[in-house]
């Protein structure tokens, strides 16, 4: 009986479209931050001279800036209330820089304001964490063992991941239409210059929406061989 669970599994095939959704994604935001990250824009305004305009706008002097080592890994700390600009992000006054940094800002203008759906999505990092490290394993070994509350304790863990991906889209969304929103108001870039950052954030925006894709195509797939297993 063991034996029979390792022929040809086929939903294995589900996970493809969203690898290649996944792997597509990243391409698209390399290239597409690449190719507005090599000129300066009119102003000459840094990334993090950027993010500290529209946190002084907004009433968050005592968030700071930091310069991180890295490419691309910007990201804002709750905890310390500190945001991390990359290499490629903190003194680059490029149309792309700015928007990285200007959504950073706005992960920061969320948080202070008490967004909705970044306080849920906080609220679920605990059962995400586990279920990243737990669900897979505890699926696997109630399947080789037919012991169903295993293969439910797996799945429900992993629901949980997807639904902290499905929380995620708003939050990044509302971070890049805060940053456009802001940049246009203050004039630090033209026309042309707005169009480049919102490409960028757009790219950025699609990795989310293929991890997304795939967190939902692999819970797809647990339920299914769930559910050939207890018929069997």
């Amino acid at each position: 009986m063991i034996f029979g669970l390792f022929r040809f599994d086929w939903t294995i095939l589900l996970l493809v479209p969203g690898i290649l959704f996944a792997v597509w994604a990243q391409i698209k935001v390399q290239s597409t931050y690449k190719k507005y990250s090599s000129y300066p824009t009119r102003r000459g305004i840094t990334g993090a001279q950027a993010a500290r305009r529209i946190l002084d706008q907004n009433g968050l002097s005592h968030v700071r800036i930091e310069h991180i080592r890295g490419h691309l890994n910007d990201h804002f700390d709750p905890r310390a209330n500190v945001i991390r600009l990359s290499d490629a992000v903190h003194d680059s006054a490029s149309p792309a820089a700015i928007g990285v940094a200007a959504h950073e800002a706005g992960h920061a203008v969320q948080y202070a304001k008490k967004y909705l759906p970044m306080k849920f999505r906080a609220l679920i990092i605990p059962a995400t964490r586990f279920g990243s490290v737990m669900a897979i394993p505890l699926f696997f070994i109630g399947l080789i063992f037919a012991y169903e509350p295993l293969m439910l304790a797996g799945i429900l863990l992993y629901a949980a991941i997807a639904l902290f991906q499905l929380a995620t889209l708003p939050v990044e969304f509302n971070a890049s239409r805060r940053a456009m929103v802001t940049l246009r108001g203050s004039g630090m870039m033209n026309e042309d210059e707005l169009g480049a950052a919102r490409e960028v954030l757009t790219a950025a925006a699609l990795t989310y929406v293929a991890a997304l894709v795939s967190s939902l195509l692999t819970l797809l797939r647990l339920v299914i061989l769930a559910g050939g297993r207890r018929r069997n």
